[in-house]
């Protein structure tokens, strides 16, 4: 039975790693991805243009508008000379974002009343302004203070003091990378064994599988391996990048993380041998891996929150495995998560693993009837 298994895993890898295109494939366009995605996909506020109508006669709304200026989110601040302007920049879309002062603002700020400060969003870009709503909303309140209080803040509110843990700088590449390790890894695992039994089938090898001395469970078992073996090369190459390029610091077990991540490409190729199954050409295969990808990512966790998802999605994101990993990649590398923790999401993603490896299982043996 060994020999009969190591064979097909041995035949399984060659007909991946015999063709060229299929080296490069492998190997360059996950690497790329990672690379842009890691620029590119980010949710920091950066290069802002705004607009200020100052219709104050002091000199406290034109120090406020240098302090804003001086903040490296905004790119532009740009003076109009009446509020149709200030409309009409946020309309045009030249502008984020609106900051009118009234007439009395530094009159307020000398007779120590906070004075009324209007700020215009443009609400068609929702997470942008909400975001460019608090830079201005934390600036113009601690201008505010300072002129009201004084350096000493007498009778004022308490400093505040902020102080993030496990990534004190806020760098969101820190946030980001580790979890495109798990999001290219998946992708990667899934189209490999989704390619699989569709490859078996246009090329008419599937039927040699089902007279060979092979059971059903070494041809499931031969067709996982090979995956699985893939997936965590590839995982290697991004923690080296993510260590090595992108500077974030692995606080954890890599040794948890390899453990964990067996489970999750176990289940990912799960997933990917029952839509395989499902599938008689390879162009139907690939179109099946997206059509899991593209939820799946959304509903793990990496952009949004799964706590501001609507109270009957969340459950959902329970059966992600992406979900899990995630979880797990972040951990380990930004506050090194124990090994209990690391348990706590392995576990469903073995649970997801047996579940889809047994709907495969079945579907091979149907298929072989």
């Amino acid at each position: 039975m060994l020999t009969r298994l190591l064979a097909l895993i041995w035949k399984e890898l060659l007909v991946v790693l015999r063709d060229p295109r299929s080296r490069v494939v492998l190997i360059v366009p996950p690497l790329v991805q990672l690379t842009v995605f890691a620029f590119a996909a980010t949710l920091e506020v950066r290069n802002v243009d705004i607009v200020v109508l100052n219709r104050d006669e002091g000199s406290s709304a034109g120090e406020l508008v240098a302090r804003i200026d001086g903040s490296p989110t905004f790119r532009r601040v740009v003076a109009v000379e009446a509020p149709e302007d200030l409309r009409a920049a946020v309309d045009r879309q030249d502008a984020l974002a609106g900051l009118s002062f009234g007439p009395s603002f530094s009159r307020d700020l000398r007779a120590g009343r906070v004075p009324s400060v209007e700020v215009v969003l443009d609400g068609r870009r929702s997470n942008a302004a909400q975001i460019v709503g608090g830079y201005l909303g934390e600036i113009v309140n601690g201008f505010v203070a300072e002129k009201i209080h004084g350096a000493r803040r007498v009778g004022g509110a308490p400093a505040v003091v902020s102080r993030s843990w496990f990534n004190p700088n806020l760098e969101f590449q820190w946030f980001t990378v580790p979890g495109l390790i798990a999001i290219i890894a998946q992708l990667v695992g899934l189209i490999v064994t989704a390619l699989s039994v569709a490859r078996e089938r246009e090329l008419g090898t599937f039927d040699q599988l089902m007279v060979s001395p092979l059971r059903t469970t070494e041809i499931l078992i031969g067709k996982t391996v090979p995956p699985i073996l893939i997936g965590l090369f590839h995982i290697t190459l991004y923690v080296c990048a993510t260590v090595f390029v992108f500077a974030v610091p692995l606080r954890g077990s890599l040794v948890l993380l390899y453990a964990s991540a067996v489970f999750f490409l176990a289940a990912t190729v799960g997933i990917g041998l029952f839509i395989s199954s499902l599938c008689m050409t390879q162009q139907q295969a690939i179109l099946g891996a997206f059509l899991f990808v593209a939820p799946a990512t959304l509903l793990s966790g990496f952009a949004t929150p799964i706590e501001n998802m609507p109270g009957w999605l969340q459950p959902l994101t329970a059966v992600n495995p992406l979900r899990h990993f995630l979880v797990v990649t972040r951990g380990v590398f930004l506050k090194g998560m124990p090994a209990d923790q690391v348990l706590r999401h392995t576990l469903p993603m073995a649970v997801i693993a047996a579940v889809t490896l047994t709907v495969a299982a079945w579907l091979f043996r149907k298929r072989m009837e």
